[in-house]
């Protein structure tokens, strides 16, 4: 009996334990996105992508 009841506290730890991780890696990659998506705009902003706009329409 005592060996079933490790087993299943142990499982009850070990589920606690992944949605830790699983909400932990939510968060993460929900604050990736935002500073990626914050650079990439920063980036745009700073008109880094217009020369290369103004070559291809020179081009055509």
């Amino acid at each position: 009996m005592a060996g079933g009841a490790m087993t299943e506290a142990a499982q009850q730890v070990a589920q606690r334990a992944e949605e830790r991780l699983d909400a932990i890696a939510e968060t993460l990659r929900a604050r990736f996105a935002k500073i990626t998506k914050a650079r990439f705009t920063d980036v745009v902003k700073e008109g880094r992508f217009a020369g290369q706009v103004d070559e291809r329409r020179a081009e055509a």
